[in-house]
């Protein structure tokens, strides 16, 4: 199971041995333990909970709920990854990026950087309008959002609204570089969020 959560550092680059330059996103990724495990027995699926990061102001349901993986355990993610067949770790076990090896493809999820309430110009790259012969001036606004029939805003219609702060998932990017001992990624490519934003890493064993 090649699975971890992360953290969003920064990206850089490395210099490869023939001269190559390989832009990279560094991840800081686990370690991440292992809170339950659900099976097809008890659960009706299979699964692996991970806890990641250091959490503070615990309900007293989440800390009871994490105890059994280990006393001090204060996670301040804890994520669900359904799996084929029943894994073979247990509670309490830490996942490290020892499961990754350089040249590996992996599907990272992040959420988008939020951009905040964004007009149409912005949000949908919509034209402006134009700016002379006795127009009014403000060449932003979004213009006609209906017709004569019927008389009502279609649902799905591109208006104003809040921008970004969105899951995105982006596949097949390769791993470029790993550090064991500080539990660091480099993915080669961009990553979505912006730094210190929680990701996951789902690679194909």
């Amino acid at each position: 199971m090649q699975v971890i959560l992360g953290t969003k550092i920064g990206m850089t680059q490395i210099i490869g041995e023939d001269g190559v330059v390989t832009p990279v996103t560094i991840l800081q990724a686990g370690p991440a333990t292992v809170t339950q495990i659900k099976t097809v027995e008890t659960d009706g699926y299979n699964a692996v909970q991970l806890g990641y990061g250091q959490g503070k102001n615990l309900s007293k349901a989440v800390s009871g709920h994490v105890k059994k993986a280990g006393e001090n355990l204060t996670p301040k993610v804890l994520k669900e990854f359904r799996v084929e067949e029943a894994p073979e770790v247990k509670i309490g076990d830490n996942l490290t990026v020892e499961q990754f090896n350089i040249g590996d493809k992996v599907t990272i999820t992040g959420t988008s950087k939020g951009k905040g309430f964004a007009g149409t110009v912005k949000r949908y790259n919509f034209n402006e309008s134009r700016n002379t012969h006795g127009f009014k001036g403000n060449i932003r606004r979004v213009g006609s959002i209906g017709s004569m029939y019927p008389q009502k805003v279609w649902k799905g219609k591109k208006m104003p609204g809040r921008m970004g702060h969105d899951q995105v998932t982006v596949k097949n990017l390769v791993i470029a570089y790993i550090d064991k001992e500080n539990n660091i990624l480099g993915v080669k490519g961009a990553v979505p969020g912006p730094r210190k934003g929680i990701v996951t890493v789902e690679g194909k064993e």
